[in-house]
């Protein structure tokens, strides 16, 4: 008996904290991946457990190299498109950055894809709702957003503007493209070098480090594991039913920041203090952020069973083990690291 053909999936922004969860499972099942990453956020030391297999492929660029994006789509059967700018800081300190890679970078994966007619599945994010603190967000809930003068809003400003090309691209031209929406994913390798709470706050516990609550604390999200998010994301890639739609993917227990920070506390066993930082001293004067986030993952549920399964306890368990693996000798660091470029 014939062995099936491989899919050969081009995943943009593979080398990041999702993108590698989402590379490993897709090598698991025995696709070739090909992942396209500027490094700017992601690592290759992400990739160091996959980073001697047979399929996979590491190039190093930008999803605003126009023809770098359409060589690489013309030889794939489907696109993950996950690169994008990422993480708090990073939005706050380069808007333009991240407008030009969240907008011009997409459009040059839909266009590509479209030409090479392949489908693609668009990650996105829950900050599109900005403000709206309903108690339960579902895909067609209302966004509230501040300003477009205040940086804090570009990012939720670009991914929507992302969602509406997509949208089009299917609607207009046929393109089968599915949208994600991610709400608050942690898990081993997310650092929180760009604003991410929870290995932020991790990390200040394992060092002995107050852990800074920004604001008051009393903010809430809904934490959801990579390793549940990822495999919903494959799902919902292979089903046709969700082609044209968005779908939420998030946690299942909505906790304030300041428990959050208690609750590492607890499972790391530091003795660490909790100190309150105001917005404007964490960031900058005017910073707005959202008071509650919650999702609704009916929609997703109903078409491919997604539930949230692993406890805010374990995954902060798994980060934090995470972060202690991180600690490890550079030197064997540059040796992960010639042994990932030697794939490319």
């Amino acid at each position: 008996m014939s062995r099936p053909v491989p899919v050969r999936t081009l995943v943009t922004g593979g080398a990041g904290f999702v993108g590698s969860h989402l590379v490993e499972l897709l090598l698991s099942r025995g696709d070739e991946v090909v992942v396209l990453d500027d490094l700017s956020t992601g690592r290759l030391s992400n990739l160091d457990a996959v980073a001697n297999h047979s399929s996979l492929g590491f190039v190093h660029g930008s999803v605003l190299d126009r023809p770098l994006v359409e060589r690489l789509t013309r030889s794939v059967d489907r696109v993950f498109h996950l690169a994008a700018q990422v993480g708090v800081d990073l939005v706050v300190a380069e808007p333009l950055l991240g407008l030009r890679t969240n907008i011009h970078g997409t459009e040059n994966v839909l266009e590509c894809a479209l030409a090479a007619r392949v489908p693609v599945l668009l990650v996105s994010t829950s900050e599109i709702y900005g403000k709206n603190t309903a108690d339960k967000l579902h895909e067609d809930s209302d966004r509230i957003l501040g300003s477009p003068l205040l940086s804090r809003w570009t990012y939720a400003a670009a991914k929507g503007i992302d969602e509406a090309f997509a949208h089009a691209y299917w609607k207009q031209h046929g393109l089968q493209v599915s949208i994600v929406r991610l709400f608050n994913t942690v898990g081993p390798r997310q650092v929180g070098h760009y604003g991410m709470v929870v290995p932020r706050l991790v990390g200040q516990a394992l060092r002995g480090e107050p852990l800074t609550v920004h604001g008051d604390g009393q903010q809430t999200r809904c934490f959801s594991f990579v390793g549940d998010v990822v495999p919903a994301m494959v799902a919902l890639a292979e089903d046709e039913r969700s082609v044209g739609q968005a779908f939420n993917l998030g946690g299942a227990e909505e906790v304030s920041i300041l428990d959050l920070a208690r609750r590492i506390l607890q499972v790391t066993g530091s003795s660490s203090s909790v100190r309150l930082v105001p917005y404007a001293e964490a960031y900058a004067p005017g910073y707005e952020d959202m008071r509650r986030r919650v999702p609704d993952n009916t929609r997703a549920q109903e078409l491919v069973g997604f539930v949230p399964r692993t406890a805010l306890d374990d995954v902060i368990a798994k980060v934090a083990e995470s972060l202690r693996d991180d600690a490890r000798p550079v030197a064997e660091t540059r040796l992960v690291l010639a042994a990932t470029e030697a794939v490319v």
